[in-house]
């Protein structure tokens, strides 16, 4: 399933700018031909705190913060002022050799946000280049402290990096890979934290995560440990359902990397500023890495802006003569995307927003569990305004759907149907079907209410059909 599918028949007539888009615009991830005449392409023209609107005036509630983006709302005009400020000021210049002051002053405020001594901030435009940025990084850092042979990275089953090249590779999806092989080689996969798919100990969640923390340890002691340079996770892996951590995981995973020389990369391109109920899923989990990747909710989408955050010890054999990384993007830490994530910080700070999570978020999950009382639903889980729903033929045994039947379940009904009833999240199917929830981290419980009303009744009706 694609962040922007959707099924639904034109009722409006003539539509201009969908026409156009068909003519024209290539939308990512998306099946082209799945419009025509019949079928138009949405267009939202207008964005309101939790809300957006398509030309014809409807609201729909952004379940899904956009893509896992818009963390304070839409509308916020102190950010655009912001933006327009610093390019009336100096619209543009870049970070080969130079500065310039937001750039300084955002890195400055990055770093006493991240956890322990990850003080250097490596700015990127997104966070597939976050991802690119760590992988060379590990590499040459490597290299310049003299195992060159560390070049291999470990991540996890299902797990979704990113679309460029190396993070592509990470990337433990296939269906998402396959029509760019051969990749980046020495990547190697393990299993994720799915407990409730899970192929050992299944009645027990604190041995369940020692086995799968272990297995990153296998795969080390399989591939050589002085072959391979960084184990990439996320705090919750987004792909597949949100799969949260066991108790003890990455404590285990830590000591791991520690025992073996390897370094711990936490991708938090969805997870970071926010999302899980504080700025960094780190935090939330109580681990320490040596990189951190992050994007999206760095400028809630205002502007295009990513970061790789690295400890001090790697940047230690980059600060001697002669020596750089031999790595850079002309519009990485652009002024008017540093400026805007400023404000975007300042937003959080004044209006609390971590605080808001943290009161909230027991609310959020208590309403998605309320829906366990439907046949379809067999898992609820997440953290923080994180949260994947599965969707199974049968609970107690935890049959899932067929490929023909999830086509028919997703693509063919929940994702028009979602949309239809004005609620926008994903009804994706990278690993067993399930319906994914982001809201802004500023929605209360009336947006809770509105998204629970609207699950119960479209998830009530697809398993009538089905």
């Amino acid at each position: 399933m694609t962040d922007t599918e959707h099924s639904f028949t034109t009722v409006h007539g003539d539509n201009t700018l969908s026409e156009r888009a068909q003519r024209h615009l290539w939308m990512h991830f998306t099946r082209q031909g799945a419009y025509d005449a019949d079928h138009e392409i949405p267009i939202m023209v207008r964005g309101e705190g939790a809300y957006v609107w398509d030309q014809y005036g409807k609201r729909y509630l952004d379940g899904l913060s956009g893509l896992f983006t818009s963390q304070i709302g839409h509308g916020r005009t102190e950010l655009a002022e912001a933006g327009a400020k610093q390019a009336s000021e100096l619209a543009y210049f870049p970070l080969w050799t130079y500065a310039h002051p937001r750039a300084v002053e955002l890195a400055e405020r990055i770093a006493a946000l991240a956890p322990g001594d990850l003080n250097r901030i490596f700015f990127t435009t997104g966070g597939s280049e976050a991802v690119e940025s760590a992988i060379k990084l590990s590499r040459q850092y490597f290299r310049h402290i003299g195992q060159p042979d560390r070049t291999k990275f470990i991540s996890r089953y299902i797990s979704y990096h990113g679309t460029t090249m190396g993070a592509l590779s990470l990337t433990g999806i296939p269906e998402l890979k396959k029509m760019f092989e051969p990749l980046v080689p020495g990547t190697i996969k393990v299993p994720n934290t799915n407990f409730y798919r899970a192929p050992e100990h299944g009645d027990d969640v604190e041995a369940f995560g020692v086995w799968a923390a272990d297995e990153i340890e296998r795969a080390i002691i399989r591939e050589g440990e002085d072959t391979v340079a960084a184990v990439f996770v996320e705090p919750v892996q987004n792909s597949g359902g949100c799969f949260p951590p066991p108790p003890g995981y990455f404590q285990r995973v830590r000591e791991i990397c520690d025992r073996h020389g390897v370094l711990l990369v936490s991708d938090e391109v969805i997870c970071a500023f926010g999302r899980l109920g504080e700025y960094f899923g780190a935090d939330k989990f109580d681990y320490l890495p040596d990189i951190i990747t992050c994007a999206k909710g760095l400028t809630s989408g205002y502007a295009p802006l990513g970061a790789m955050i690295a400890s001090d010890r790697l940047m230690e054999p980059f600060l001697e003569p002669g020596a750089a990384f031999t790595h850079g993007l002309t519009f990485a830490g652009h002024p008017v995307s540093c400026a805007v994530a400023l404000a975007n910080l300042d937003v959080f700070e004044h209006d609390d927003i971590i605080g808001h999570v943290q009161r909230t978020q027991d609310a959020f999950r208590a309403g998605l569990e309320t829906l366990y009382d439907l046949p379809i639903v067999g898992d609820v889980r997440g953290a923080g305004f994180f949260y994947g729903i599965e969707m199974v033929r049968d609970k107690e045994t935890r049959e899932t759907f067929n490929d023909e039947e999830s086509e028919r379940l997703l693509r063919g009904y929940l994702s028009g149907a979602l949309f239809e009833a004005g609620l926008i999240c994903r009804a994706d199917d990278r690993g067993d079907p399930v319906v994914q929830l982001a809201p802004p981290l500023i929605c209360g419980q009336t947006e809770i209410d509105f998204m629970v009303s609207v699950l119960h009744d479209v998830l009530s009706e697809a398993w009538r059909r089905m």
